[in-house]
């Protein structure tokens, strides 16, 4: 990979303690008032510098359940708040902000909220108090509401009065403001007075992990879910067939599960645990290459070329009882992830990666001109296999992707058009510009491997993904190499997914895994939530993750 210079921009200068008359807009993305908390009380310009340094509340006095602004107290205009991802504006007013105290409710205004207001009340030592109408002190109310067309992933936080609110369009937008306002509060801090209003730039935002090659306990995958939520991440993808394993148990081929797997109860837990943080897990079976561990227990199925070489990972398309296994895998597991997405795979099928496919599989050559008619290709045949994968799984009420090197140039047999693209590289055999997909109109998802591939073992000349480079230099328009693709797609990119693949398997922990993906997810949710450059430097950046947890 090429070296990139990497320049650190100088912190803004922040002064302290500026009371302005008026309540003033902060536009957090512009680089607009860098203060880390309000500050309470009657510190004035010395309470806000302390703010400033300790990136706590710059009142040590002020009570928790701070009270409302009285006649005989003053206070200095609050400062933004620091979060990961930043929000997007934050309007500052006057007053000593909220910060939570033993006792103190949380109340929904919609029974819908009922599992976000417990999570947060928990998470706080508040008192869970369900739907009331009656106002107290100290209050966090959770309500639902918003214009119609709203962003419902959007919110909008008001501090005021010693109480705050969050409302959303939808149950989604209200938790992510219970994440801005854990993160506010983290570690005794005071969120400051004034009005958040927030909602993401991307709808996608993904991390992906390959528990396939490498075994993952449950519990680690659980802790993820939590880091993510936290963060704001709303989908998790788990490729869980490849050809070191099968990692998930099946009923209806329990010979291909690998001794070290997943139960479906702990598949079920870790599903629901993601639905409570707004998590879509999105499960990949990829076919028809990278199927070497279903292969081991079928070698029936096992393609092999004109000379009788197997070829490593791939079934034979040309073979019924291959698509009906997979099949079989398709619907069995369509009910044990509910959610709406599905990754069809596609990538990497290693009879097109040889200079005459037709003259090395002449079965496949056959199998396509039997279906497709005389001048069929193998390619066509391919494409033929993930429609009708794509139809066993549409079936479920599926929204599909499909790896960029799953689509083939110039066959006769074209992909389903509902089919998205997970762009991931541009090195494949037969390489397409990610403009060939999104000209065409396909909606696409950036997986760039320049950046976002945390590849176990750095073979095939990864490097492992860094915060820094990620926050200095990617943004969603960037989805092949370091170049980014026309403006005018941006409604097309839905966003990005941050992945780990582990095909040397034994070069990390998982411990070593979750400490090196720490900054990098961090960086990745930075730049789906806010589409501008960030206001802070990457070194404020970290320090501000390092205080976060």
């Amino acid at each position: 990979m090429s070296q990139h210079r990497r320049r650190r921009r100088p912190a803004r200068n922040v002064k302290p303690g500026v009371v302005i008359a008026a309540a003033v807009a902060v536009t957090v993305g512009a680089g607009v008032g860098l203060g880390l908390w309000a500050s309470g009380g009657d510190g004035g310009a010395a309470g806000s510098a302390q703010a400033q340094a300790s990136g706590g509340s710059g009142d040590s006095s002020t009570a928790p359940g701070a009270p409302a602004p009285s006649p005989t107290r003053s206070y200095p205009l609050s400062q933004a708040p620091r979060t990961i991802p930043a929000v997007r504006s934050h309007t500052a007013a006057h007053g000593p902000g909220w910060r939570p105290a033993r006792g103190e409710r949380v109340v929904v205004g919609d029974p819908r909220l009922a599992d976000d207001g417990k999570l947060i009340a928990s998470e706080l030592g508040l008192t869970y108090a369900g739907q009331k109408n009656d106002v107290r002190a100290g209050d966090l109310r959770l309500t639902l509401g918003g214009g119609a067309g709203a962003n419902p992933e959007s919110y909008t936080m008001t501090v005021s009065g010693g109480r705050v609110s969050i409302s959303g369009p939808a149950d989604s937008g209200v938790f992510y403001g219970t994440r801005t306002l854990k993160q506010e509060v983290h570690g005794g801090g005071t969120a400051p007075e004034g009005v958040v209003r927030d909602e993401p730039a991307k709808p996608v935002r993904g991390f992906m992990l390959d528990i396939a090659r490498k075994n993952f306990t449950a519990r680690w995958i659980e802790d993820r879910v939590k880091e993510l939520g936290d963060l704001k991440f709303n989908e998790l993808g788990l490729h869980f067939s490849d050809d070191q394993g099968f990692r998930i148990e099946s009923s209806t081929h329990p010979e291909i599960v690998s001794a070290q797997h997943l139960t479906k109860a702990e598949v079920r837990q870790i599903v629901a645990l993601a639905a409570s943080r707004h998590i879509t897990v999105v499960p990949e079976i990829d076919s028809p290459g990278h199927l070497g561990a279903v292969i081991a227990a079928h070698p029936d199925l096992q393609l092999r070329n004109a000379q009788g070489s197997a070829t490593r990972g791939a079934v034979d398309i040309s073979k019924p009882a291959a698509g009906k296994l997979v099949d079989d895998l398709l619907n069995e597991y369509a009910g044990l992830f509910p959610g709406g997405q599905w990754n069809l795979g596609g990538d990497e099928y290693q009879a097109l990666t040889v200079s005459d496919p037709q003259t090395s599989f002449p079965q496949l050559a056959a199998a396509a001109r039997q279906k497709y008619g005389s001048g069929a290709t193998v390619a066509d045949l391919t494409t033929g296999w993930l429609n009708d994968r794509a139809n066993t799984v549409r079936a479920h009420n599926r929204t599909m992707r499909v790896w960029n090197d799953g689509f083939f140039r110039g066959t006769s047999v074209q992909p389903a058009k509902d089919l998205q693209v997970g762009y991931w590289t541009g090195k494949e055999f037969g390489a397409r510009q990610p403009v060939d997909y999104l000209s065409a109109g396909r909606k696409l998802i950036n997986y760039n491997d320049e950046y976002l591939y945390y590849v176990l073992g750095e073979p095939n000349n990864f490097v492992y993904p860094t915060g820094q480079r990620i926050y200095e230099q990617w943004t969603p328009l960037v989805v092949r190499g370091t170049t980014a693709v026309p403006a005018r797609y941006d409604g097309q990119i839905l966003g990005g997914s941050f992945a780990v693949w582990c095909d040397l398997s034994n070069s990390q922990t998982q411990d070593q895994v979750a400490a090196g993906i720490r900054m990098p997810l961090r960086a990745t949710v930075q730049k789906l939530w806010d589409p501008g450059r960030p206001a802070l430097s990457w070194a404020q950046f970290k320090a501000l993750a390092d205080r976060l947890g």
